[in-house]
């Protein structure tokens, strides 16, 4: 048998779009097939977005703009019998009633006239076609307009029941609607006016299929280059939501009553059994759910074996009885999960080195991804904390632990829209347990562990740097609440909470315009949930004894590296269940954010020497950074993520103006600032110090002291390096170190352990400035990441989990070796 559309997906089983055969955006000459049936891109003959000017792209225009005059021309025919059906709906005998009509045609015509106006206005620019010509900002505007689509999509199962039961109901209708036979934007298949409805996302398809093949042939200098990539990002967003949207249409096995089952979701999650975490692929069925464990046959193949599964009619989230606890599950401590954090970075790097040699030595590439995928699947299967419980109403219980709340949502959601229709309890006998669990593997939208050793070569690494976030507004609520929003990025596999905006009482319509900036590790996602803030102390959720906020809606954006990394601002909205988020992002790559750049107002304290500082203020340790301690240990140690969650970008550069300027009420400031903006100040200063806080000259020293293996060796080497530093910087050094232990030992409340508070910290303290770093030949970022940071963050851990060192004592102590370094 060949293969079917569901068969034909990218190596990681994802399916970004349906696959559409035929496209009318790609004429003949245009486009060829693989043996496999995929449409494979055509390679411009060389020179030819040279000198001879633009001509592949414009072919690939003119190819689309001739299926735009074929899709113009079905909606015309289509909305021909609307004026007719208007005419006759308020006199005795209607075709259709008005409310009818309005469902049926809905937004037809919007849509008709979207790409009429874009026809009229590209046209002329193919006819009079030249090198200068440009027409991005047609399709940005374009790709602008979808959201009419998701209207249209969100309408369109009503508007196909509503025809099918007016043609029954209606012998005029049912004639109309069958000389109404138009070709689909597929032109593969006769289909009738509503079936040509279905196409609209499939349009969708075509346009991220067409801008990705005019983006091939635009060159990068060319104006319309930027635009066509911020079109095409559009339209990927926009079919992400869309795909995650529509019911699932791939037909698991039917039943032997005769009833269809759908997979409608599936995805790897860590369970916890008999105390002990087991990484499991549950399926998410129209009326059950299933959780499988992978296994090999004897002859090598993979199989499913089914553990457990659920009829929906009996699955249930209670909440835990008082009598009820959490069972003991098997934690590693934190330090080993930086430590396969190292590896990994060590072996992603390995691997690079490799493949630059170009010795073909492959087995060793082999050899290291193997290691990468079994540290990796390591991390995934212990990173998971946030806990999430299935209830059998006749039985058992489940625990699974996740990485997110989005998770936690996704699957709740999912599960209890299933259970809105009308479920009957089913009890599968041995066969058809075998049969459905056998069917889980063609059937699997998730096909590998999310880890980068499952990845291709050709995929993205993902951004390592800093991403700046504003997150403006927020629309679409029914009711008055208390409304914030938190932002989520990738690392390692899993995602982690970096940022949170203040909470906005009472309102339909908060407006945060708070700006955030959030440090990417190899990220490639960005997630924005918005949540209602919960008081109520009676609603503690037992699990882990929080008080519950609801989430009221979440989304998430693809962290694409060419859109995101330029100095403009980009300008996005995710919707989320009716809610519209509105958000601005730039990014900035780690080689520019790892620059020091000394102040040229050497009157202030930001960017200027801390020796400079501490001689003008004749302090031991900066104002700044003692001002800021004390107000983190008055009101924010038992703050969650603090230090790890970012402070408004707008509330820290308000405080580093007041601290350069020495404003008299300072003190009322930090009284009144957010206590995350408070944090991110003091991490500020120790980033923009001209140099770090423990030197560019002892810089290389503090890396070879830290992979000493001797015990007693690295103490004496760590220790000596300390009287080495300048005194202003040690004492301040000393003096953030306690404040530092004293904030971890809140970690039950505050969630900051020594190795979170080091992972901040670290590279903060110890990352040399930008000639330091040029001196390095470092190129890649992640190179940088893997290489420099984590040795930053071991030694700053090196410290934090050493006993109370003094200053004084540590002056007055004997050297075991030369004071030289």
């Amino acid at each position: 048998m060949g293969d079917t559309a569901e068969d034909r997906k990218s190596q990681d089983g994802s399916e970004t779009m349906p696959f559409i055969d035929e496209s009318p955006t790609m004429s003949p000459h245009l486009c060829a097939r693989g043996q496999d049936g995929e449409a494979v891109s055509p390679t411009p003959p060389e020179g030819l977005l040279s000198g001879k000017g633009l001509e592949m792209k414009k072919l690939v225009l003119s190819g689309f703009l001739a299926s735009e005059e074929i899709y113009i021309n079905q909606l015309e025919a289509l909305l021909l019998p609307v004026k007719p059906f208007k005419a006759t709906a308020t006199t005795s005998k209607p075709v259709l009633t008005m409310e009818q009509i309005e469902t049926i045609f809905f937004m037809i015509q919007d849509i008709f006239v979207i790409h009429k106006e874009f026809y009229d206005a590209i046209s002329p620019n193919i006819q009079q076609w030249d090198e200068k010509v440009t027409v991005g900002h047609l399709f940005q505007k374009l790709a602008s307009q979808l959201g009419v689509y998701k209207a249209f999509v969100d309408n369109y199962k009503v508007a196909v029941e509503t025809a099918e039961k007016c043609s029954l109901a209606n012998s005029q209708f049912q004639k109309i609607s069958e000389n109404l036979k138009v070709k689909g934007p597929k032109e593969s298949k006769d289909c009738t006016t509503t079936a040509t409805m279905e196409g609209k996302t499939q349009v969708c398809c075509l346009f991220v299929l067409f801008f990705q093949d005019l983006l091939k042939h635009t060159p990068k200098d060319h104006p319309d280059f930027p635009l066509l990539q911020d079109a095409l990002r559009i339209s990927q967003n926009f079919l992400s939501s869309i795909n995650e949207e529509i019911d699932p249409r791939r037909t698991a096995v039917t039943t032997p009553k005769g009833e269809v089952r759908q997979l409608v979701k599936d995805g790897f999650l860590v369970e916890v059994s008999e105390g002990t975490r087991k990484l499991r692929h549950v399926f998410l069925f129209t009326d059950l759910l299933l959780c499988a464990k992978m296994k090999k046959t004897a002859v090598g193949h993979q199989q499913y074996e089914c553990k457990w599964y659920i009829p929906l009619a009996d699955l249930s989230f209670q909440t835990l009885d008082d009598s009820d606890s959490l069972p003991h599950i098997q934690t590693l401590p934190e330090h080993e999960i930086e430590e396969m954090k190292i590896k990994i970075s060590s072996i992603k790097s390995e691997i690079q080195k490799e493949k630059k040699a170009q010795k073909s030595q492959s087995r060793n590439v082999d050899r290291l991804r193997k290691k990468m995928n079994e540290q990796e699947s390591c991390l995934l299967l212990h990173s998971p904390t946030i806990p999430f419980r299935i209830h059998n109403k006749h039985g058992k219980s489940y625990l699974f632990l996740l990485s997110s709340d989005y998770e936690r949502s996704e699957w709740r959601e999912s599960i209890q829209k299933l259970q809105k229709k009308d479920l009957q309890a089913c009890v599968l006998s041995s066969v058809e347990l075998q049969v459905l669990t056998g069917s889980c593997f063609k059937l699997r939208t998730v096909h590998n562990i999310p880890v980068t050793s499952n990845k291709d070569d050709e995929e993205s690494p993902g951004l390592y740097g800093f991403l700046h976030v504003i997150v403006h507004k927020a629309t679409g609520f029914k009711e008055s609440a208390n409304l914030y929003c938190t932002l989520e990025v990738d690392s390692f596999g899993y995602f982690v909470s970096k940022a949170i905006t203040r909470v906005f009482r009472d309102t339909t319509e908060p407006q945060w315009n708070e700006e955030f900036e959030i440090e990417l590790e190899g990220s490639q996602c960005l997630r924005i949930l918005c949540y209602e803030k919960c008081y109520d102390k009676s609603k503690l959720n037992k699990d882990d004894n929080e008080i519950v906020d609801k989430i009221m809606g979440k989304g998430q954006v693809q962290l694409d590296p060419q859109t995101v990394q330029s100095k403009n601002w980009h300008m996005d909205v995710i919707e989320m269940n009716g809610i519209k988020v509105e958000f601005s992002m730039k990014f900035t790559s780690r080689d520019l954010s790892l620059k020091r750049t000394p102040s040229k107002k050497q009157s202030g304290v930001f960017g200027v020497k801390i020796s400079v500082v501490t001689k003008r203020e004749r302090s031991k340790v900066p104002y700044i950074v003692r001002q800021c301690i004390e107000e983190v240990e008055k009101r924010g140690i038992d703050e969650v993520g603090i230090y790890r969650i970012s402070g408004v970008a707008t509330d820290i550069q308000a405080l580093k103006a007041a601290f350069d300027a020495n404003t008299k009420d300072i003190l009322m400031m930090l009284s009144d600032m957010d206590i995350n903006a408070i944090a991110g100040t003091l991490k500020l200063y120790f980033r923009e110090l001209p140099e770090p806080l423990l030197t560019d000259r002892l810089y290389p020293a503090f890396m070879e002291g830290i992979a000493l293996s001797d015990p007693a060796a690295k103490e004496n080497c760590m220790m000596h390096l300390l009287r080495s530093l300048p005194d202003p910087n040690l004492i301040t050094f000393l003096t953030l170190l306690e404040h530092l232990k004293r904030v971890a030992e809140k970690e039950p409340v505050n969630k900051m352990s020594l190795h979170n508070l080091a992972t901040v910290f670290g590279p903060t303290l110890l990352r040399p400035s930008e000639s330091e770093i040029s001196k390095a030949h470092i190129t890649l970022a992640s190179d940088i990441w893997s290489h420099d940071v984590m040795a930053q963050v071991q030694v700053l851990l090196y410290y934090l989990q050493h006993p109370p060192i003094s200053f004084a004592e540590l002056k007055k102590n004997t050297l075991y070796f030369s004071t030289d370094v």
